[in-house]
């Protein structure tokens, strides 16, 4: 009827446009399939039906349509509808073919036309017959030729479909053995000897895993699945996800696949497929293909995002090990077969197994290999956004401030380097490098012994708040295991010396983005950062220490230094209690009070979890836990428990380290520090045994010097590097390849961090993040309010309330008071007359005096 009402649609001459003539001509197969109930057509009152269109059309065919009578509206670039004034329930949608056949099955259309290669991909008409994949391939004891010729076809199409090829000769072997079964990739050739020795796998009537397309109806008469193959069947349409198979567990034989899932199914269906990302990423990436022009650039898949995203990522190198870590198959040694030092093979053995199960391998596979990240071009990365290659000449545009160190670029260290090599430091684009390592378990401490040791180098160019930040550290050599390397570390580092002696000697040419000019590059290493076991591995030195306060050190006492009140009592045969140790009730004391205390977000983590009330101690801990105990609490947590001169020392100790640690620092400050720590340390060596000090605790008294000479602690210290070291412990997906998994995961970061710099706003690392806690009173506009009544933040958990007693009162006032810029003035008059009232009072008398009078002058003062 619609072909009598419109005969002059499908009238052509030779003046007819190109594009719709061929696009008739070709679209031989006219396809009408019953829409589901929910989507019949009767809800819309009219008959939609579906033409083959190539996305914009030209202007010759829209006259060409309105010349048929038709009124044509664009409903986005891709999607024409024409309105058939002799049918007024009919609709003419032109779209491209596979939207056809996607809205035919889904009920947006009712009719459509489409060429024969379109219902082939869609897997809706295939060969009449399917059974030659499990019929037919032995004829007479011999392989049938006919069945190899249906082979071959299979494997064609399986290549036509790049989305299912991997590597671009490689394709899912879909045989019978349980390693493949459409789960292991592998070259053609020995695909088609899989399936000739031994066959498809079971019910593989449709090749989803080859490019065929999932449909909800096949036209193939002779696939025939009972209700006991249904579970199957259902997995196979489903991709045979984990969660896909939960619903065929579910659901039971009674299932049928072939009847439309009512809404509330659907719904949970919709919601299973949705884990399925890469399914997920191709379904988005066609809803935006369909909204962007016909040429965009936008990859189709999640294969193809993937490809290009790892092309993205920066050079990494596989380099095989000996496997007793006696040399490195690098350089002039590459082509060697075996080791030239223990004489053990480098790869192993080709036949494995044993009797009748005997397997070839057609790859060479090293015993041990380990991976190398070059760092030049990840250097020079950092000159090519404008997002840091002006934050890498920041060391030498930055001037120093009231003579306080705030950047290693202000130590003497750095200048003497300078002065030293003047042909490196004229270009300050150079690159000043910091390097540290160090080693960690990557299946924890319960797990199997695995010591991985990454390499790290870190540039030093960057301002302070961005220096030793994750995203600008490289890790540059992954150390294998499973043993730690030891002595033998340095064999590793071969590719990464060779390389910074390239960079410091020769340099390679870098284009700096901001200045629009090419430029010589070298850099130079500064220092390693490592903790002692590894000092000693980088080193050669012997770092380890003695035995602290133990039976042994008691009776050795007397031996070195007269401490009879520490000696054992030969009646009882027990040693007394010494005052420098608390008894069990000061210990749960300390404990509770431990256990309630609150710190600012990203102080510190919760020390209250460290807590073991049973045993009475603290576990857990990490190293930047210590300091801050060391530093900020120990001091307030002993002094009701122990007496002033054992107090004091240790008091004095925390503050060392307290103000060695500060972000920034004055000569002055350390000369003094340097000047105290001998004192300190001989006070302590008063009170514990001889044995307590090893090298660490006299290590101190060269901390204060090493810090006047190169600048503030915490860009040499190692827990930044911790941290990033928990950082790659996580990108461990698979723990059966370890230094596998840390690759992918850091080419893949390194990629989308590298990416962000090209953001309208830049990047880098967002240093104005806001934290978790944090909270800006921005629209308070109050210019009388004090400022420490507006902090940037909010109180951790529930609210309480509470009367304060008198001295608590008295104290939160003189906080107060003495912490507001705008009361600053009035402290420095009160003061002024103090000592005009008192010339011999001291700076100690004077600050008693405010504490105690100053509030009550203040009141006093202003209320007058």
């Amino acid at each position: 009827m619609f072909i009598q009402q419109c005969p002059s649609l499908f009238t052509f001459s030779s003046s007819s446009p190109s594009f719709l003539t061929q696009t008739f001509v070709k679209s031989t197969v006219f396809c009408c399939l019953t829409p589901s109930p929910e989507r019949s057509s009767s809800e819309r009152n009219e008959i939609r039906f579906g033409l083959p269109s190539k996305g914009h059309m030209a202007a010759v065919t829209l006259n060409l349509l309105k010349d048929c009578q038709l009124s044509v509206k664009q409903v986005n670039p891709r999607q024409y509808v024409a309105y058939i004034p002799q049918l007024s329930n009919m609709e003419v949608w032109f779209q491209r073919p596979k939207d056809i056949v996607r809205k035919l099955l889904s009920g947006d259309l009712d009719l459509g036309i489409f060429g024969l290669d379109t219902v082939t991909e869609y897997g809706q008409v295939m060969e009449d017959d399917r059974e030659w994949m499990y019929e037919g391939r032995i004829v007479n004891g011999m392989f049938s030729n006919e069945w190899g010729d249906k082979v071959d076809e299979f494997v064609e199409f399986a290549l036509k479909h790049p989305e299912c090829v991997n590597g671009g000769t490689t394709i899912r072997c879909p045989c019978t053995l349980v390693k493949c079964q459409n789960k292991k990739f592998l070259n053609v050739e020995t695909v088609k000897v899989h399936l000739y020795r031994n066959g498809f796998v079971p019910d593989y009537y449709v090749w989803i895993y080859h490019g065929e397309k999932q449909v909800h109806q096949r036209c193939s008469s002779s696939v025939r699945v009972s209700v006991s193959e249904t579970d199957k069947m259902v997995s196979d349409n489903m991709n045979h996800t984990t969660y896909h198979r939960m619903i065929c567990d579910a659901t039971g034989p009674e299932f049928n696949p072939d009847e439309e899932p009512n809404a509330e199914a659907r719904n949970f269906y919709d919601m299973i497929r949705a884990g399925d990302k890469p399914a997920l990423f191709d379904d988005m990436s066609n809803f935006i293909q369909e909204l962007l022009p016909q040429d965009n650039l936008m990859p189709l898949d999640f294969y193809s995002t993937k490809k290009l995203v790892r092309g993205l990522g920066l050079l990494v190198q596989v380099i095989h090990c000996c496997v007793n870590n006696c040399m490195i198959y690098w350089g002039d040694d590459s082509d060697l077969n075996s080791c030239k030092k223990c004489g053990l093979a480098r790869y192993k053995q080709k036949v494995r197994g044993s009797g009748n199960r005997l397997y070839i391998r057609k790859l060479k596979v090293p015993y041990k290999k380990m991976h190398y990240f070059p760092i030049t071009p990840r250097l020079q990365r950092l000159y090519a956004s404008t997002a840091t290659t002006n934050e890498m000449r920041w060391h030498s545009e930055h001037h120093m401030e009231d003579g306080k160190m705030c950047h290693p670029s202000d130590a003497p260290a750095w200048k003497h380097f300078d002065g030293c090599f003047p042909d490196f430091s004229s270009e300050v684009r150079n690159v000043r490098l910091g390097l540290f390592a160090d080693g960690f378990q990557p299946f924890g401490q319960s797990g199997q012994q695995y010591s991985l040791w990454p390499v790290v180098v870190t540039p030093y160019n960057l301002p302070p708040d961005l220096c030793m930040k994750e995203e600008f550290m490289f890790l540059t050599v992954l150390v294998p295991g499973p043993t730690n390397p030891k002595g033998k570390i340095d064999v590793f580092l071969q590719p990464l010396i060779a390389e910074l002696k390239s960079l410091w000697g020769v340099g390679v040419q870098t284009y700096d983005i901001s200045k629009r000019q090419n430029f010589q590059m070298r850099a130079a290493l500064m220092w390693t950062i490592n903790d002692f076991p590894a000092y000693s591995m980088m080193s050669g030195w012997s770092t380890a220490g003695k035995t602290k306060d133990t039976y042994k050190s008691r009776d050795e006492l007397n031996k070195y230094c007269r401490r009879p009140q520490f000696a054992q009592n030969l009646v009882t045969s027990k040693y007394p209690d010494v005052p420098f140790v608390l008894n069990k009730s000061q210990k749960k004391d300390v404990l509770e009070w431990v256990k309630k205390l609150r710190f600012p977000d990203g102080y510190a983590s919760n020390l209250g979890r460290c807590v073991d009330a049973n045993k009475l101690k603290m576990f857990g801990m990490k190293s930047h836990d210590c300091h801050v105990f060391m530093q900020r609490l120990l001091p307030i947590a002993l002094r009701e428990f122990l007496p002033n001169r054992i107090w004091e020392p240790i008091t004095e100790i925390s503050l060392f380290f307290k103000q060695l640690t500060s972000s920034s620092l004055t000569d002055e400050e350390l000369r003094n520090l340097d000047e105290q720590i001998p004192v300190i340390l001989c006070n302590l060596e008063k009170i514990f045994p001889p044995s307590f000090f090893d090298s660490m605790e006299h290590l101190p008294v060269h901390l204060a010097y090493e810090a006047r000479i190169a600048g503030p602690v915490h860009y040499r210290w190692m827990y930044p590097p911790e941290r990033y070291l928990r950082k790659i412990k996580h990108k461990i997906m698979n723990k059966a390849q370890v230094k596998g998994s840390i690759s992918i995961g850091y080419i893949m970061d390194e990629a989308a961090k590298f990416a962000s710099f090209y953001f309208k706003e830049g990047d880098p690392t967002l240093p104005l993040k806001e934290k978790r806690n944090e909270v800006y009173l921005d629209d308070i506009v109050d210019d009388d309010m004090f400022e420490i009544l507006k902090p940037p933040g909010k109180a951790i958990g529930a609210e309480g309330k509470r009367y304060l007693a008198d001295n608590e009162y008295i104290a939160a006032h003189l906080y107060v008071l003495m912490n507001c810029p705008k009361v600053q003035p009035f402290i420095d008059v009160f003061i002024r007359e103090k000592r005009k009232q008192f010339p011999n009072l001291n700076d100690e008398a004077v600050n008693a005096v405010t504490e105690q009078e100053f509030p009550s002058w203040f009141e006093k003062y202003v209320c007058s």
